[in-house]
């Protein structure tokens, strides 16, 4: 096993947010940790422990679509608190949609002084502590398919929009590095419209030996990087892929780059720099999604 330590020695100056960089060595594979709903009936698993959360704000989930998908996720049974107006219980009540859990009736300005400012809770909320994720084998096996891959994105409304954009284009699941992945609730649960709560996801340490542990499981790693050489229509084909997606201040940080198979970049003729990264990987799913069906 390789010494090094995964960091990002990136120098300062802005990066695209998707260069030319030789395959380094490959390190070896990684513990995953043990989601939630995910298409198919599953036992419930526990929440995550409470000393992760960083705020009130991580326990509460908001919005009806995101609500109604916690609700009906078979991990969520007998736990958290469902907070509702009058309208937004009956209609629950009406639709047979609390799935067990018991209506808190509240008024609509007590329910917003609950939640952050400016949250759009329609009239409904539901206090929770996060789900915890699958481990990596459960997801990556079978070997087929996409998986994305998260290094390092940090904004709830972008990873939000990721989680909606890959469950819409029928992506395996999502890997987060668990030290620098915002909480799957709150903000990011309303971007993600419900996708958090049916789109598995896991969490690791190590983003290059989590790579590693992919590749000997058989799939394929394509970062996606403003200056690579190949275009995603060029890199993409009908092996198992894991899409690797990084910030948009630094990109992929050097290590994980490393160990992807290749680099490569979404092609704009319209001449902007880069596009937003919820954005650019939803275009690189659709491109995934078609090279799939081959």
């Amino acid at each position: 096993m390789s010494s090094k330590t995964e960091r990002n020695d990136r120098k300062s100056g802005k990066k695209p947010v998707f260069g030319n960089r030789s395959p380094g060595p490959r390190e070896k594979g990684q513990k995953p940790v043990a989601q939630g709903f995910s298409g198919r009936e599953e036992a419930p698993r526990a929440p995550r422990s409470p000393d992760r959360t960083k705020s009130d704000a991580d326990n509460f989930l908001w919005g009806r679509h995101p609500v109604l998908a916690a609700l009906a996720n078979p991990a969520r049974r007998g736990m958290g608190r469902l907070l509702a107006t009058a309208e937004r219980a009956a209609e629950i009540e009406e639709g047979k949609l609390a799935h067990g859990h018991k209506i808190e009736v509240v008024e609509l300005q007590a329910l917003t002084r609950m939640l952050p400012a400016g949250a759009v809770h329609q009239g409904l909320a539901f206090k929770v502590q996060p789900l915890e994720g699958v481990s990596l084998e459960e997801l990556a096996e079978p070997a087929q398919g996409v998986i994305v891959m998260l290094d390092q994105l940090t904004d709830p409304q972008n990873v939000g929009a990721i989680f909606r954009s890959a469950l819409a284009f029928g992506a395996r699941g999502i890997i987060v590095q668990d030290r620098h992945a915002p909480a799957l609730a709150g903000a990011l649960a309303k971007a993600a419209v419900g996708a958090t709560e049916r789109l598995p996801h896991a969490r690791v340490t190590n983003l290059s030996r989590a790579l590693e542990r992919l590749a000997d499981l058989g799939w394929r790693a394509v970062g996606l990087d403003g200056t690579g050489e190949q275009t995603l229509e060029e890199a993409l084909d009908r092996q198992p892929t894991v899409l690797v997606m990084g910030s948009e201040g630094d990109g992929i940080r050097r290590l994980v780059a490393e160990h992807c198979d290749v680099l490569a970049k979404i092609p704009m003729p319209g001449g902007f720099e880069s596009l937003n990264v919820s954005n650019a990987a939803a275009v690189a799913l659709y491109e995934a999604a078609r090279a799939q069906r081959g």
